[in-house]
């Protein structure tokens, strides 16, 4: 009823591109008043919600089934790791283009063209025949993934009123907590009962309804932006970025001061600092970094990477003890922790109706100084701590996220104008992709700094489980640390500069 053919838009089937498509007129027709029946920034919610799931659901949710995928192939799990970092490799190559590309050929076509890519990709991750395939489609996935979030995002923004943008920000909020929870949890149950290769068939029926929606739904840009591509910073950038995560993520594990960390440290710096010496050379760079001079966008990126650092640092932290120290299985290490989601997902719908009558400065204050008390009681834990305890913990934390996330969000877009959304979110993905990476890195350094010896991939023995205990607790210190600068950042933020956005919705 539905067919997808190789013909031409629904919406602008004059347009020039390599992947056009049409949903079959019946079908287009019979979607279309569905879909009117409903405002037109909650069918770019829905469309872009659906894709932003996934697209984070891949990030965690092939960390637990590395084992299995290495006795899949007969390969050493060492080399595994290069379908975790081959993925976030491309990540920081196509985040930071994204709105050049979304502004010069749309924002409907991007977004299409990274979610087709993305779940070909996909299909293709659950056929590969050798590590070295599963790898390379790996990396093409990370195209489309690294398109998704800042073109989606410039969607949802352009959808949504300033003064309802933190309705949008509530949206945002609960893929982006839910995906990174949920990941352990479907991923040991997918990898346990069916076998690791659903991990990537589970993206192709949630891709296809996003496609579907944003094919049919989407409004065609009026508009696109004709400025020439900026070739330099591209490179610079598709070797810096790249070089920093390579850097942050394998730093801990290879030993910062071996010659191939210390090398990619060193192009890290001389490229992204030769990208910041010519972004403000040129009128139309490629990622506008001159964005940040605007005094609350650069003040919500801050406290976002401070912020990112911490709560991507503890996503990956907790489950290691829960597994390798504690003793649980990745799935029920997951339900330990997906906790938190639920916390943010009952919260959100209150944190944006107390938004416009807080402002941002008192909620992001309020929700990283409880988010810093909530994180101290995992400098008690022990192997013996009630997993329903870690539960509750994980519950209030997520309470505390909600009141994070919605002002957060809602704030950093305001003063940005309409046309500049597109780059803005692209500058807002880029340090949230390195804050990850650099949280990741530091949590696991101050671990590895601290152990009695080498990690390993099994469970810690009994008799040594104390002091492996002591050293997560310092990198469980480290957090708390963060998500204390990121309160202290959050008394910078002036309520002035985000007053478009308090209005009460009409």
């Amino acid at each position: 009823m539905w067919g997808i053919e190789p013909t031409g838009w629904p919406e602008d089937s004059d347009a020039e591109h390599p992947c056009r498509m049409r949903v079959s007129a019946h079908g287009y027709r019979s979607l279309t008043k569905v879909l009117e029946r409903f405002e037109y920034k909650w069918v770019v919610a829905s469309a872009f919600v659906l894709a932003l799931f996934i697209d984070i659901l891949d990030v965690t949710i092939v960390n637990v089934s590395l084992f299995a995928i290495a006795k899949d192939f007969k390969a050493e799990l060492s080399s595994t790791t290069w379908i975790v970092l081959g993925y976030s490799l491309s990540l920081a190559v196509w985040i930071p283009i994204s709105g050049w590309v979304g502004d010069r050929f749309g924002t409907k076509r991007t977004f299409i063209f990274a979610l087709i890519v993305f779940l070909s990709a996909s299909v293709l991750c659950s056929q590969a025949q050798t590590l070295g395939q599963l790898i390379a489609f790996r990396v093409v996935q990370g195209i489309g993934g690294g398109m998704l979030t800042p073109t989606g995002t410039t969607l949802l923004f352009r959808a949504f009123p300033p003064a309802e943008r933190a309705k949008a920000s509530a949206v945002l909020t609960i893929p982006t907590v839910l995906a990174p929870a949920s990941g352990p949890v479907i991923g040991g149950f997918l990898t346990d009962r069916v076998g690791w290769r659903w991990i990537f068939g589970l993206n192709v029926p949630v891709g296809l309804i996003a496609l579907t929606i944003a094919i049919v739904g989407l409004k065609a840009d009026t508009q696109t932006d004709r400025r020439p591509f900026d070739a330099t910073g591209f490179v610079l950038s598709a070797i810096g970025f790249p070089a920093a995560v390579f850097a942050l993520e394998r730093g801990s594990d290879d030993g910062w001061l071996s010659a191939r960390i210390i090398t990619a440290l060193i192009v890290a710096v001389v490229a992204i600092g030769g990208l910041v010496w010519w972004t403000f050379r040129i009128p139309t760079p490629m990622l506008d970094l001159k964005l940040l001079r605007e005094r609350l966008f650069r003040t919500t990126n801050a406290i976002s990477f401070v912020s990112t650092m911490a709560f991507l640092g503890i996503v990956f932290v907790l489950p290691q003890f829960l597994q390798r120290v504690a003793g649980l299985s990745a799935f029920h290490s997951g339900l330990a922790t997906f906790p938190q989601a639920f916390g943010v997902i009952a919260m959100s719908r209150t944190a944006g109706k107390l938004y416009p009558k807080l402002g941002p400065r008192k909620m992001l204050s309020f929700a990283y100084l409880g988010m810093t008390l909530a994180t101290l009681p995992f400098l008690l834990l022990t192997t013996g701590t009630s997993p329903w305890l870690i539960r509750i913990i994980m519950f209030v934390r997520g309470i505390f996220l909600a009141f994070s996330f919605i002002p957060l969000q809602a704030a950093s877009y305001s003063r940005i104008s309409m046309a500049d959304t597109g780059r803005a979110s692209a500058v807002y993905s880029t340090q949230r992709q390195l804050g990850a990476a650099t949280g990741v890195a530091l949590l696991s350094t101050v671990l590895v700094s601290t152990i009695p010896q080498p990690f390993g991939r099994t469970v810690v023995p009994v008799e040594l489980r104390a002091g492996f205990t002591t050293a997560f607790h310092w990198a469980f210190f480290a957090a708390v640390l963060l998500t204390l600068a990121a309160a202290l950042l959050s008394l910078l933020v002036k309520d002035s500069d985000a007053a478009n956005t308090m209005q009460p919705a009409s």
